[in-house]
């Protein structure tokens, strides 16, 4: 294949095949993972592999991964950050360039003054087991300038993928027919070799990476063989430890073809009866358009809400139609919202967030921390 900027381009009809089922079809661990894109996609393997290696070079792709399910292995929390305006954007780089602990980082607006509306700065956050969430939240408020945070813990998930490619020509109300499963973060503890291999595994690919058989040198680098990587990686998603493997685009910024894969993003606010979260989340949760909802409690800073999902789209208008038919759906169900909001996304950064202990124990050392401040109390 010849690397013309119309063969980057993710309208290009092999691309948009391939990338609809690569960015959030491929459940699980998978020893072949470029194959099993292939079978789904109907695209043979070595034009998969050349394309998507080619996007990755060309920054079209941000990163390729197996993702973990970092709920089960780390505390985390979505976190709302209440900064002074001209420390915004200081902040949003501080979080997002120098702390492996942020994951998604993001400013956001409201389409008007609400509950919560100055608090601009969110961002997901993790630290490994043993550490304490609220602990490290406010070292990195006194980091920022943080004049108020709020820690918002998923008690439940409903829905967690991407897929922004299958999801752009989506119709408003569009929604599967039955409720989704809700799942509950579970913590669970590895033995040291299922940790080594999940850090040798995680580690997003290089260009170089991208052919048929990417474990193998991870593999050596985990100090097995890779018949025994593969091994311990299907105990790992047997334990639900994994995600999906995956290919990630930018979710706003521009690619390097011009083009963009989204413009807005909005994370919809509910407050529900206390009660009927489990009931909202899992209505909210069929709608296609949705990428991510959790049960999370928001407090009294934001109104009380308790379930939350994220969007993202082409067009605000749109997205708002969309927010519109799943409130209409909510109401067609019997769930009356108290309350409901829209905070927009802005200027991001995505990243996954860093789960491994000796990680967090060399990033606290390098910033002149205690590690063994940041303990969970016993």
């Amino acid at each position: 294949m010849t690397v013309t900027a119309a063969a980057l381009s993710i309208e290009e009809p092999v691309n948009r095949r391939i990338l609809a089922v690569s960015e959030d079809c491929i459940a699980g661990f998978h020893r072949l993972p470029f194959a099993a894109i292939a079978a789904a996609s109907g695209v043979p393997e070595g034009e998969v592999i050349e394309r998507l290696r080619a996007m990755l070079e060309a920054g079209v792709i941000r990163r390729i991964r197996q993702t973990i399910l970092s709920t089960n292995l780390a505390a985390g929390a979505l976190c709302a950050w209440k900064v002074p305006p001209a420390c915004l954007h200081e902040a949003f780089d501080e979080l997002s360039l120098r702390d492996p602990f942020s994951g998604h980082v993001v400013i956001r607006s409201t389409d008007g003054e609400t509950a919560g509306s100055d608090f601009r700065l969110w961002t997901t956050l993790k630290v490994p087991q043993g550490y304490s969430l609220d602990a490290y939240a406010a070292h990195l408020a006194a980091r920022i300038g943080a004049e108020q945070w709020r820690a918002m813990p998923a008690r439940v998930l409903f829905v967690l993928g991407v897929g922004h490619t299958r999801r752009r020509s989506l119709e408003p109300g569009s929604r599967v027919g039955a409720p989704v499963v809700p799942r509950y973060p579970e913590v669970v503890t590895l033995s040291p070799l299922q940790w080594q291999v999940l850090a040798a595994l995680k580690r997003e690919l290089s260009p170089e990476e991208v052919v048929p058989d990417p474990w193998r040198p991870r593999a050596a680098e985990a100090g097995v063989t890779c018949d025994r990587f593969c091994e311990v990686a299907e105990e790992l998603a047997a334990l639900r430890i994994l995600g999906r493997f995956s290919t990630f685009l930018e979710h706003v910024k521009e690619l390097p073809t011009g083009e963009r894969v989204t413009k807005y993003n909005g994370l919809f606010h509910w407050a529900v009866p206390p009660g009927s979260e489990i009931a909202t989340g899992v209505e909210v949760a069929r709608h296609a358009i949705i990428t991510h909802a959790y049960w999370r409690e928001g407090g009294p800073e934001f109104g009380n809400v308790n379930v939350m999902a994220v969007a993202h789209g082409m067009e605000k208008p749109l997205l708002l139609q969309h927010k519109a038919a799943i409130d209409e759906h909510l109401r067609e169900a019997g769930i009356a919202a108290a309350y409901t909001n829209v905070f927009w996304g802005g200027r991001s950064e995505i990243k996954p967030s860093e789960i491994l202990p000796s990680a967090f124990r060399e990033h606290c050392a390098a910033r002149g921390i205690d590690p063994e401040s940041m303990r969970e109390a016993n």
